[in-house]
């Protein structure tokens, strides 16, 4: 039951944010980490969402975690202008 409430809240915390990492996920959903990397799994597995393995640095120091973002849903393209573009 708790598992399922937790994976309807991640589900649509994605749908409004966007692609995140779990840790903040689990900051902003007031989620356990552990249980947001369980339910994460979880959803991948059943192909609900899409993820992979990020290494980020603030500070120097490193920042392992999951990228996760709603399966087939395609970022945004960034503004300006396009590496080959033709004017």
């Amino acid at each position: 039951m708790v598992f399922r409430m937790s994976a309807a809240a991640i589900l649509q915390y994605l749908k409004i944010n966007g692609q995140k990492l779990d840790s903040e996920i689990a900051a902003d959903t007031g989620i356990s980490l552990p249980t947001v990397r369980a339910v994460l799994s979880h959803l991948s597995a059943q192909g609900e969402i899409s993820s992979c393995a990020v290494t980020r640095y603030t500070d120097g120091h490193p920042i392992e975690g999951r990228l996760c973002r709603i399966a087939g849903s395609i970022p945004p393209k960034a503004p300006g202008r396009k590496p080959g573009a033709k004017t």
